[in-house]
């Protein structure tokens, strides 16, 4: 198995992405090609020690920027780290997926016109793992797709159902549609549409699901279009960041709090662990030809290490046929 990475991919590349990879080498065994600027992949790699033998550098003489369109990247810039590592996957059966933590819709629009979609597929849709209060769910899509059809929807819920059981390890995933209301009549005709078609096509499908019940662990798979997924994401994000300084400020004010935040330590501790997204990586674009791995534009190095772990278990778990045998069949 190798991986390639895009060394210049995210806020803080390519230093905490190369760490990243030195920390997935070092605990996995896994071998990385590192794509980017020779000269800065080599200059932040002598900081570390690794098996120089699980490593290889690739050479890319350009950049593409985190706030440029997409598609003037994609024309541009045909030797950017982003669209020369996707041709790597696409030309060479020794290199399994891609990762990269920059551009997402750069990478959304290379990999689809690099890698093309999957049979029965029509558009690709980004999958994240969030936490829940019964472990996690799979929020499919939080930005690849913005105004989709209802047959994408339906596609991103088959996707996302093969997805769940072969690389999460759920043996019969359920599936809810994300709607202002449980039942089937609510929501816009574009979602009462959705709703009918799913329930013909999707094993798992459990009906809508509203807002308040993401984070609860009702579904496994929870479907909608990349706008409203990428405004859930951030919100949450958002509250969570929120959250964690009002409790900081609050805490501050009292003596006895700050006796019982002290006691709390390590609780608090796990459940900051249990909510921080690099923890869980990367989000998967589903529905192309290869296995792309998207990281966060801020990832750490722990989110870049767990980004890789995340794509290697897609390989060991050959997502990609798994998916072209059941979707859309």
């Amino acid at each position: 198995m190798k991986i390639v990475v895009d060394a210049m991919g995210g806020d803080h590349a390519p230093g905490a992405t190369i760490e990243g990879v030195v920390d997935a080498v070092n605990d996995f065994h896994v071998h990385v090609a590192v794509i980017g600027l020779e000269n800065e992949i080599i200059k932040e790699l002598e900081k570390y020690q690794y098996p120089k033998e699980l490593i290889e550098i690739i050479h890319a003489p350009e950049v593409v920027g985190m706030h440029e369109p997409a598609a003037v990247s994609l024309r541009r810039k045909k030797k950017s780290s982003i669209s020369l590592g996707l041709d790597l996957l696409k030309q060479s059966s020794q290199y399994n997926a891609f990762v990269s933590a920059g551009n997402t819709g750069a990478v959304v629009s290379a990999a689809t016109v690099k890698l093309r979609m999957m049979p029965g597929v029509d558009r690709a849709a980004i999958g994240l793992v969030i936490p829940t209060l019964k472990k996690f769910s799979f929020l499919i899509d939080v930005g690849a797709n913005t105004a989709p059809k209802h047959q994408h929807l339906v596609q991103s819920a088959q996707m996302s159902e093969v997805y769940v059981r072969e690389v999460l390890g759920v043996a019969s995933p359920t599936v809810g549609l994300l709607n202002i209301g449980e039942e089937e009549t609510k929501g816009s005709d574009f979602e009462k549409e959705t709703h009918k078609l799913m329930e013909e096509k999707v094993k798992g499908f459990i009906g809508n699901i509203e807002a308040n019940e993401v984070f609860s662990g009702k579904a496994d798979c929870i479907i909608c279009d990349g706008y409203v997924g990428n405004i859930v994401i951030k919100i949450s994000e958002g509250l969570m960041e929120s959250a964690g300084t009002l409790l900081k400020r609050e805490i501050k004010k009292s003596p006895l709090a700050m006796l019982g935040a002290f006691l709390m330590k390590t609780n608090l501790k796990h459940i900051k662990k249990y909510a921080d997204y690099s923890e869980y990586g990367g989000a998967p674009l589903l529905g192309v030809n290869g296995i792309v791995m998207i990281g966060h534009g801020r990832s750490s190095p722990k989110a870049i290490k767990n980004a890789i772990s995340a794509t290697m278990r897609e390989v060991d778990h050959n997502i990609i046929e798994a998916m072209r045998k059941e979707v859309a069949v």
